[in-house]
């Protein structure tokens, strides 16, 4: 796949755990597509793809909007990102944001990825916390994920937490004033974002439990 330009308007889809399927989706503006980072901006107000479970019905993909403005640090082959986001008229620098998530994987139209449930808040001051500890242990207990995938979701963590403690980059402050260029609108969903075919990851079956997955 070619590289994008910044600017560009990409999609950003999770990959759905037990049949690949299209599931929550981001509009993003493109920062930077290099060999050791992508970053993309999603701006407060962006209408992306939230999943929403009527009572008694299947969940469903819905438009919700995006409620902080944040840049989202993806490093090739790495099983996390870390948002950058900001609030308020003065753009406030609000946290660092770790996620843990499948190595993203290029598509026509922008990257595919999945959530590991797990994910650490950092705060300006560099104090940190967990997130959904609790939901990542539940399901790696239940089988959804395999001891050797939890294991190494755990080991990716703590190269994280060193990061973190050395104030290694992202975390060094390089993003705090970081602003997107002017004439940036708000990005809308490219067309296709629901019918390219999503590139599942190659690790899944050694990950996950289809059978118990979602």
């Amino acid at each position: 796949m070619n590289r994008f330009e910044p600017g560009a308007i990409v999609a950003l889809r999770y990959i759905t755990r037990a049949d690949s399927t299209v599931g929550m989706t981001w509009p993003a503006r493109v920062v930077a597509d290099g060999d050791s980072l992508v970053a993309l901006w999603i701006p407060e107000g962006a209408e992306y793809r939230a999943w929403h479970r009527p009572p008694g019905e299947p969940r469903r993909l819905v438009p919700a909007h995006w409620r902080r403005e944040t840049v989202r640090l993806m490093f090739p082959g790495a099983a996390h990102s870390v948002w950058c986001s900001w609030e308020g008229p003065g753009r406030r620098f609000r946290m660092y944001y770790v996620n843990f998530e499948e190595p993203f994987r290029r598509t026509q139209i922008g990257f595919d990825t999945n959530d590991h449930a797990l994910d650490i808040v950092v705060w300006p001051d560099f104090r940190w916390e967990w997130k959904d500890l609790d939901e990542f242990e539940a399901l790696a207990a239940s089988g959804v994920f395999t001891p050797d995938f939890a294991r190494a979701v755990r080991a990716e963590a703590g190269g994280v937490l060193a990061a973190i403690e050395q104030r290694a980059a992202p975390f060094d402050g390089s993003w705090v004033d970081w602003q997107p260029p002017a004439e940036w609108t708000v990005p809308a969903l490219p067309a296709g974002w629901d019918t390219v075919p999503p590139v599942p990851w190659d690790l899944r079956r050694w990950a996950y439990r289809p059978d118990l997955a979602r």
